[in-house]
């Protein structure tokens, strides 16, 4: 990588991981918020999915923001806006604030993805490495969102803790306003103005640049440019994606996002209800294992991200993805019992729901850069971010309530109806592959 390159690695790379870290950070405090205010779960997964839905939500908006006003702009706001939130969040006295303060970091957080990616993908020569290390980044920050929050809260109260949380956001917004790069190196770089599609293309995690060679087999015709500067176009390209594969994708990362919020977001509490996890007095501080296990069970996820990330140079995406999701459906089905069946099991599925919920990312994040145009790569990564953080933050509303009405088996039984649907959704992908 050249200097450039790694100015703007450094910056997404930063900037990635913090969006993640407070995303994760939000379900720790809930069982915290469901204490000390004495409210429902529904009521506060009302709020956290409000939160949650305007990351995916402002996907699209954010995506054309940055075509107008730079990456750079996008990012600085993001961070700011992220920061800022958490300040307002450890102040609120009560619920609405503080679905008032998770909205606020939604809308903020919503445009780093499209931001972040355009300017990897404009910016920095080397992408497909640039890829990787920003997917590493964002799973590093999911890690750690809970795990730095739950040490944060064994030496202060909750608001303090909330409060330190934000200060790396103010920091990272001196690092972007200071960190010198060209935002359009690698464009400028090309002799037609264009992209090298192979790299560019990639996801999140990244995605192999030979399967983006068959990207537009089965999506149409798009500009070459992707760039959207009306409402007609947008329509258009819209309409191109949706006509096509894609539509069977946007349903996989619905269901994804589905049950990656909904099991995510009421785990730690579900996880503190049981008796092997009561807390532990230390000295003079109370410690609590469960949200050990709940930052543990993240923190392998990382592996899963890896392994699902060299699976798609392996396989065919389409029997990745149905064969993970009929796996998480098993997982899911089979976490209660572990539950009740002692620490040891109860460990061991953890770990394997860690792994296999992340396992799947790459695969589907592959399979949009084979089922859509080149031109219009960026709208689709857009409709994705909309249907995973997006559509999906109803799984944190869904499992509230379902916790409210049922227990955590009907959770479960739910859960596995989400990656049922999407296992037939892969394997109707996987028959029109023949």
């Amino acid at each position: 990588m050249n200097r450039n390159d790694r100015s703007i690695v450094g910056l997404v790379m930063v900037a990635h991981a913090m969006v993640h870290t407070y995303e994760l950070s939000i379900p720790i405090l809930l069982t915290i918020w469901l204490d000390q205010f004495g409210v429902s779960s529904t009521t506060l997964g009302l709020a956290v999915s409000a939160g949650y839905a305007l990351f995916g939500l402002g996907a699209l908006p954010g995506g054309l923001l940055a075509d107008a006003y730079g990456s750079r702009t996008l990012i600085i706001a993001c961070l700011a806006g992220m920061g800022g939130s958490f300040v307002l969040l450890s102040a609120a006295p009560s619920v609405p604030v503080i679905a008032l303060a998770l909205v606020l970091w939604g809308v903020a957080a919503s445009v780093y993805h499209p931001s972040g990616l355009a300017l990897v993908s404009k910016g920095v020569s080397q992408q497909g490495t640039a890829f990787a290390y920003h997917g590493m980044a964002g799973n590093l920050g999911i890690a750690l969102g809970p795990l730095s929050t739950a040490l944060l809260l064994l030496f202060f109260d909750w608001r303090t803790a909330v409060v330190l949380l934000a200060v790396p956001a103010g920091l990272a917004v001196l690092f972007a306003l200071t960190v010198d790069f060209d935002e359009t190196a690698a464009v400028e770089a090309s002799p037609d103005g264009g992209e090298a599609e192979g790299e560019s293309a990639a996801s999140d995690g990244g995605e192999s640049g030979s399967e983006n060679a068959s990207a537009t087999s089965d999506g149409g015709d798009a500009r070459a440019g992707g760039s959207v500067s009306s409402l007609s176009e947008f329509l258009a390209d819209s309409k191109t994606l949706f006509s096509g594969a894609f539509v069977f994708v946007f349903v996989v990362v619905m269901c994804s996002g589905l049950y990656y919020r909904g099991v995510l977001t009421f785990l730690p509490e579900m996880l503190a209800n049981q008796p092997l996890f009561d807390p532990v007095t230390v000295g003079a501080r109370e410690i609590e294992p469960s949200q050990y296990v709940y930052a543990g069970l993240l923190m392998i996820g990382i592996g899963g991200q890896y392994v699902g990330g060299k699976l798609t140079d392996r396989i065919r995406v389409e029997r990745g993805i149905t064969a993970a999701f009929a796996a998480l459906a098993v997982i899911a089905l089979l976490y209660v019992p572990a539950l009740n069946a002692g620490l040891t099991a109860l460990l061991a599925a953890s770990a394997v729901l860690g792994f296999a919920l992340f396992v799947v990312q790459p695969l589907y994040q592959s399979a949009v850069a084979q089922y859509t145009p080149a031109g219009t790569r960026g709208l689709s990564y857009g409709f994705t971010y909309l249907g995973v953080f997006g559509i999906g933050a109803l799984g944190a509303s869904i499992a509230g309530i379902v916790l409210d009405l049922f227990d955590p088996t009907a959770l479960f039984v739910v859960l596995a109806g989400f990656a049922l649907v999407a296992t037939v959704f892969g394997a109707l992908l996987s028959a029109r592959q023949g």
